[in-house]
């Protein structure tokens, strides 16, 4: 029988592996489950433990929000080179993106107590909960013949949907209220 180099086994042995469970360290890891730090900078006068989690777990809608810039908002990279101008297009965006929230939220509150509405896709059988995107599609959709020679300007709703959403954003299509001039 060959040998290995010294200190080895000889290339025909098997490997073994020896295990143990090591139960305090198990125990001492199952003690923490579930638990983790959470810093804050509010005032414990502000929000208790208890209102720093709710917060906390309310980021992932936070950070939803922001996803949005690169959706419906359309926002492209610009390469800006003055402190000034950077914090303008950030204003520029989070107006935006307020403006977006406040009409998905309008649109949510006066379905209550329904959550969704039918007609944002072709089959009109589904319902689906208005995002700010949808809202954002549907309404991109609806046609403004400016007025001309005496006659009003007019708002051109082709779908039902659309009619419905103006309606819940509670905007009189007959009464468009910006001018040409």
């Amino acid at each position: 029988m060959r040998q290995g180099p010294i200190g080895h086994p000889p290339d025909t042995a098997k490997p073994a592996l020896a295990w143990h469970f090591d139960q305090q360290a198990i125990d001492a890891e199952a003690a923490t489950d579930g638990w983790y730090a959470l810093l804050s900078n509010l005032d414990p006068e502000e929000a208790d433990a208890a209102e720093v989690l709710i917060r906390y777990k309310g980021q992932p809608t936070v950070e939803r929000r922001y996803s949005e810039f690169k959706g419906p908002l359309a926002v492209t990279p610009m390469f800006l080179h003055h402190n000034r101008r950077i914090a303008a297009l950030i204003t520029v965006i989070c107006l935006a993106l307020l403006i977006f929230c406040l009409i998905e939220r309008e649109v949510c509150r006066a379905l209550l107590p329904a959550t969704g509405l039918v007609g944002f896709y072709a089959l009109d059988n589904w319902t689906v909960k208005p995002t700010g995107r949808l809202i954002l599609f549907a309404l991109s959709r609806i046609g403004y013949l400016p007025a001309h020679d005496g006659s009003p300007p007019q708002i051109l709703i082709p779908e039902q949907i659309q009619v419905h959403l103006l309606e819940l954003l509670k905007i009189d299509p007959a009464q468009p209220r910006w001018t040409t001039e």
